[in-house]
């Protein structure tokens, strides 16, 4: 939809009018040429409706896991030079009991070179070759919405950033650079209840966590870059990054407040044709800067981060998807000399997903299944979800966050009381 160039006239031919106080019909050329330098704006977006129940009774948190309405806005502009893009949610949340609004994008994008791209201001970031596992994607990510049964963009969090785009027939640069550190949108106990190590048990709002941030404009800042190149049908990418952990790794000396310690990320990946599918291999090495020796029990360790998957069309429009992912602590012997707070952490967490995606009636209907389990944690967390597509305007969708395992202090182990079911329903327009 765009706005009239008529209504643009009549804005500009009236605001001359009273400003100036001078006959309207005078002004008319002055309003053409006035108008035709705003630009038209197409308006997008949609409204949504979700509801949702844990299935399990958690003392911690409310029964509702999810019970909200929810308006998307996203206007964009393309004048010659670039594209102008804001996009922002306007949220009802009935869990919380309050409104909100969600600036979700606003940026600026123009190509000064015809070698490179520029973006500036709020948007979403992402690279790397997992299927929801991040190793080299260290831009922040929403895990609250995530188990909460909202959509799955909105996994994927805002960035307040500039990216830079080089392009060259040998290789392409991406720079992006964060003057005020983001954080993940991560489980602080206000929607969902955690295991709370300084508690040695399962908490909620009873214990909401509570963090010092590092926020001072471009000292806290981050910068992440990625080099790629294609060979063939495959690419090649090599990635840096120096900031934070995303979400708390640690805690201060008097241990009253959770911390986002300083890291520096190196890594690789490789995605590409695999026999009748598409493969990946990545790897991260995650360098916890503030405990180089492993022996601080109040910061995280430094870890090694590697990720294998497949995917592959098994049947008609029936895909399947696997990935195995590994963490590995390193220091490990200073970690076990040194740590006191209840159960310890194991040298490797070994991760397994499995991803099934059916499409049904015209493909009209998607039926999907996302799973993680952990041989080592011995938890699981699944994803199954149904998505009808009624009409071009109207979806469906019905699906559940299931979680359960042999200890709460595992990590989906822990969310086992905030297993839940939802429901929601989407206008687009």
């Amino acid at each position: 939809m765009r706005y009239c160039s008529m209504n643009q006239k009549l804005f500009v031919y009236i605001a001359i009018c009273v400003r100036l106080s001078l006959p309207v019909v005078a002004q008319e050329d002055d309003a053409n040429d006035l108008a035709s330098l705003l630009p038209d704006v197409e308006v997008h977006g949609f409204w949504e409706a979700r509801a949702g129940y844990r299935l399990q009774n958690d003392k911690y948190e409310k029964d509702m896991s999810i019970m909200e309405s929810r308006l998307q806005l996203d206007l964009a502009s393309y004048p010659e030079w670039g594209d102008i893009r804001v996009k922002g949610d306007f949220i009802g949340d009935l869990v919380e009991e309050r409104g909100d609004f969600d600036l979700r994008e606003a940026n600026v994008f123009t190509r000064p070179l015809d070698f490179m791209d520029l973006k500036v201001g709020r948007q979403v970031l992402t690279w790397g070759t997992g299927d929801l596992i991040f190793i080299n994607d260290l831009f922040p990510k929403d895990w609250q919405s995530f188990f909460i049964g909202r959509d799955v963009e909105y996994l994927k969090a805002p960035s307040d950033a500039a990216k830079v785009s080089l392009f060259s027939d040998f290789a392409n640069l991406d720079v992006i650079y964060t003057p005020r550190f983001d954080h993940d949108r991560f489980i602080s106990g206000e929607r969902i209840s955690y295991w709370n190590q300084l508690l040695g048990r399962r908490a909620g709002q009873d214990a909401v966590v509570h963090t010092d941030k590092p926020n001072e404009w471009f000292r806290d800042d981050e910068i992440a870059a990625r080099l790629y190149r294609y060979i063939d049908s495959y690419e090649l990418a090599f990635y840096g990054y120096r900031g934070y952990w995303k979400s708390p790794g640690g805690f201060n000396s008097t241990m009253t407040q959770a911390v986002f310690p300083d890291l520096n990320v190196y890594g690789f990946s490789l995605r590409g044709t695999v026999a009748k599918g598409i493969g990946n291999l990545e790897f991260g090495y995650y360098d916890s800067a503030d405990d180089e020796s492993g022996k601080n029990p109040l910061i995280n360790n430094s870890e090694m981060r590697y990720l294998v998957g497949y995917t592959q069309e098994i049947g008609k429009d029936f895909t399947a998807g696997l990935q195995y992912y590994v963490e590995q602590m390193l220091d490990f012997g200073a970690y076990k000399r040194t740590w006191t707070m209840g159960p310890a952490r194991d040298e490797f967490r070994h991760v397994t997903t499995l991803r099934l995606t059916k499409l049904l009636m015209n493909q009209n209907l998607t039926c999907s299944l996302f799973g993680y389990y952990s041989p080592s944690d011995k938890d699981v967390y699944m994803r199954p979800n149904l998505n009808y597509k009624a009409t071009d305007n109207l979806a469906l969708e019905v699906g559940a966050n299931i979680f359960f395992g042999d200890y709460p202090d595992t990590f989906f182990g822990q969310f086992e009381d905030n297993t839940n079911m939802y429901v929601g329903l989407r206008y687009s327009f």
